[in-house]
Order: C-alpha cells, then sequence, then structure tokens
C-alpha cells in the first residue's frame, strides 16, 4: 500500500543522511521506524482503553489465586 507523508525539511534531511551514510533507502528506515513506533503505540493506545474500561467497572480482575483455582493448579 503506497502512502505520502510530508516530513519537515529538518527531518528529510537527517533521513537522507542516515540513508547515504549506511547504503540504505529512505523507504527502509522509515518502514522500521512505522513498525516499530506502531507497536509502541498499539501498546499504550490499548492498555490504556483497558485501564479505562477497569476505572468504570466494565472490566473484570482476576487474581492470580483465582486463575489458579480456575486452572485447578493449586495445591
Amino acid at each position: 500500500m503506497a502512502t505520502s507523508i510530508r516530513l519537515a525539511p529538518e527531518t528529510e534531511q537527517r533521513l537522507a543522511f542516515l540513508a547515504s551514510q549506511t547504503g540504505r533507502t529512505k523507504a527502509f528506515y522509515l518502514r522500521e521506524m512505522i513498525e516499530r513506533g506502531l507497536e509502541d503505540m498499539e501498546d499504550y493506545y490499548l492498555a490504556a482503553d483497558v485501564l479505562e474500561r477497569l476505572r468504570q467497572g466494565k472490566e473484570k480482575v482476576y487474581s492470580s489465586s483465582d486463575v489458579m483455582n480456575a486452572l485447578n493448579l493449586d495445591d
């Protein structure tokens, strides 16, 4: 999927410099940044959503002993 973005001139220059110095393409680094950044954003925003549901009482919390009992792992 092709996507275009506008970068600030300084960011474009830094990206171009990195690519030229390492022999990789700007697209390579952009893909890397997006994939790594997307993982971080998913972790943050999905966790924040669960936290909000917990605060609203819409999400059940289980203690470790509840889980152990449910899985018949208690001694």
